[in-house]
C-alpha cells in the first residue's frame, strides 16, 4: 500500500507546487508585489498557462487517484505493474505541466497526456480483469 501511496502524495505535492507557483504568478496584479518598472505584470504571458494547467490536474488525474483508493482499499497486494504505472502517471504528468506551461510545443504535449492517459487506462483495465467475474 506504501508503495502505492508515494506516487499518489507526490501528484498532491506536485498540484500544491502548481498553487504556488500561480500564486506567485498572479502577485503583481493582485497584491502588486513583483511589478515591472512600467507597472505590468512580468508573468503576464505564463500566468494563464500555470492556471489551465492546474485545471488540468483535477480533469483526468481524478481517475488516477480513484483507481489508487481502489487498489488500497482492496487491502490485496497491489501488482508491481500497478505501482509502475503510478509512477509512469504522476512523472508524466510533471513533464505534461513542464510542457504546457513553459513550452507551446502541442504535439509534445499531446504525447505526453497519451502516455498519462495511458497509464491510467491500463490501471482501470487491470483492475477490471482482476475483479471482474466471467
Amino acid at each position: 500500500m506504501s508503495t502505492l501511496l508515494t506516487p499518489v502524495f507526490l501528484h498532491i505535492v506536485w498540484c500544491a507546487l502548481l498553487y504556488a507557483l500561480l500564486t506567485v504568478a498572479r502577485a503583481p496584479v493582485v497584491w502588486g508585489v513583483g511589478r515591472s518598472k512600467n507597472g505590468s505584470n512580468p508573468f503576464h504571458s505564463i500566468q494563464p498557462k500555470i492556471s489551465a494547467n492546474l485545471s488540468n490536474q483535477f480533469e483526468w488525474p481524478m481517475f488516477f487517484h480513484i483507481a489508487c483508493v481502489l487498489l488500497i482499499a482492496m487491502d490485496e497486494p497491489i501488482a508491481g505493474v500497478q505501482i509502475y504505472l503510478a509512477w509512469t502517471f504522476v512523472i508524466g504528468r510533471v513533464l505534461h505541466s513542464i510542457v504546457q506551461i513553459f513550452t507551446d510545443n502541442i504535439r509534445l504535449r499531446g504525447v505526453v497526456f497519451t502516455i498519462n492517459f495511458i497509464a491510467v487506462l491500463a490501471m482501470w483495465t487491470l483492475i477490471f480483469i482482476r475483479n471482474f467475474s466471467w
